[in-house]
């Protein structure tokens, strides 16, 4: 039988796949990740980003940077505003540096430039290379716990704690929303145990009809509009020439150092997934993986929302059998289509959100099984890049921390075989960054 066009153009007889295996992988990771086109509007309106424009923002990055690796990657991996970065860039860059939003743009859409320049030029192949797996699967738990106590504390099931060094204590559990919380946390876990699609999409919208009945400060303004950005959008707002400020260039590379480290193994994490690796054990057309993953940052920030990156729930696409970019395509023609939802922005509350985040975060946490711990010095190196991540609320400094560690471990316990050049350069240059005071 002859193959089709999208067929040869997408190799999905080559690669043991079929058009409905692709088309059904594709809705798969769109309903597993859906729910973010909620949380990042949620949490950049927080640091006074306006929800309805970076919902729109965050749709167009996902379905065209998605649609973008279909085509040129021809890989099963959808693009989406990642959640730990959007936390970083709320959080840290606007929040807690102060940063005014059209400089945080600037620096999101710089860090693209150069994040795809480390890309292009081979770089950040060369940062995988000789990133330690323990360190990698320390980044996953320690964002993980970071996720989770944003998200808790965003609903006040944690609170600062004013009383004892420990930064957080428990909040107020008879809350509405510390109970609604817990109770749509629990709904996903049973939901996810029980294999329902769309299970983390259908708690929040749950979550959300029980604000609407319950809580008077939900405000229902229906479901459809055409799409609009609004008078308050930050398109094209960067600011560049507040990039002059050298105060501003650690966020930069930080942004870039977060991204290499947080993004690149996701990449490599689901290809795993998909068999997509070739017999030297590359990424299959990785190259062009990791620019589309870049790029889609620059045009991130030229939209005003959030840096881009492969989501970690493509890998629920490669596990129904997706094999292809026709998987990515179907998801970022998805995200296209769910831009007339704009009203959904407004009307979602933090207590609907919240149980998505912890249990992203949650699934982070389950790294911790990946560590060798044969390998103690490298076991412990990467549990102590977990542990600072989230006591410095901060996910380059736990990397940092991570090297040093074990740099000094390995040389300590006469490991040093096991160390290798671009390890102990990764260490200095990171020690160096934090010891000149540069760093965030």
């Amino acid at each position: 039988m002859e193959k089709s066009g999208i067929d040869r153009f997408f190799k999905i007889s080559e690669r043991g796949s079929n058009l409905r295996t692709e088309i059904i992988a594709g809705l798969t990771i769109f309903l597993a990740m859906v729910y973010s086109v909620i949380v990042v509007p949620g949490m950049l309106s927080a640091a006074g980003f306006d929800a309805k424009a970076v919902f729109i923002a965050t749709c167009l990055t996902a379905g065209l940077g998605s649609i973008l690796m279909g085509f040129w990657a021809n890989l099963p991996m959808a693009i989406g505003c990642a959640i730990s970065l959007t936390a970083y860039t709320a959080f840290s860059m606007v929040l807690g540096q102060q940063l005014p939003l059209p400089t945080a743009l600037a620096a999101i859409f710089v860090m693209g430039v150069i994040f795809t320049l480390i890309s292009v030029t081979g770089i950040r192949t060369w940062i995988l290379r000789n990133l330690p797996i323990s360190i990698a699967h320390g980044t996953g738990i320690g964002i993980g716990l970071f996720l989770l106590i944003i998200a808790a504390g965003g609903v006040k099931l944690v609170v600062p704690n004013t009383s004892s060094s420990v930064p957080v204590t428990f909040g107020d559990f008879t809350a509405f929303p510390s109970l609604m919380t817990l109770i749509g946390l629990a709904l996903i876990i049973a939901l996810e145990k029980r294999r329902v699609m769309g299970s983390i999409l259908i708690v929040i919208v749950a979550l959300t009809v029980v604000g609407i009945i319950f809580d008077p400060s939900i405000k229902f303004n229906g479901v459809f509009a055409l799409p609009s950005f609004g008078e308050n959008n930050l398109v094209f707002a960067m600011d560049f020439s507040s990039l002059a400020n050298t105060a501003v260039i650690p966020i930069i590379f930080a942004l870039v150092m977060t991204s290499v480290f947080d993004a690149t193994g996701t990449i490599r994490a689901v290809a795993g997934q998909a068999n997509l690796v070739d017999k030297n054990g590359q990424i299959i057309n990785g190259n062009r993986a990791l620019t589309t993953d870049s790029a889609s940052t620059i045009l991130a920030g030229l939209l005003g929302t959030a840096p881009a990156a492969v989501y970690i729930e493509s890998a629920s696409g490669a596990a129904a059998g997706g094999k292809t970019g026709l998987t990515a395509v179907v998801v970022g023609l998805l995200f296209l289509a769910i831009i007339f939802f704009q009203p959904l922005a407004t009307i979602v509350p933090s207590y609907a959100t919240a149980p998505a985040l912890m249990y992203v975060g949650l699934l982070m946490l389950s790294n911790v099984t990946k560590l060798d711990f044969q390998d103690f010095v490298g076991a412990m190196s990467g549990l102590v890049t977990a542990i600072f991540i989230i006591l410095a609320a901060n996910i380059v400094t736990g990397i940092m921390i991570g090297f040093a560690t074990l740099v000094i471990g390995r040389i300590v316990a006469g490991e040093t075989k096991q160390l290798n050049v671009g390890t102990v350069i990764i260490a200095i240059a990171l020690v160096a960054f934090y010891a000149s005071g540069y760093a965030i």
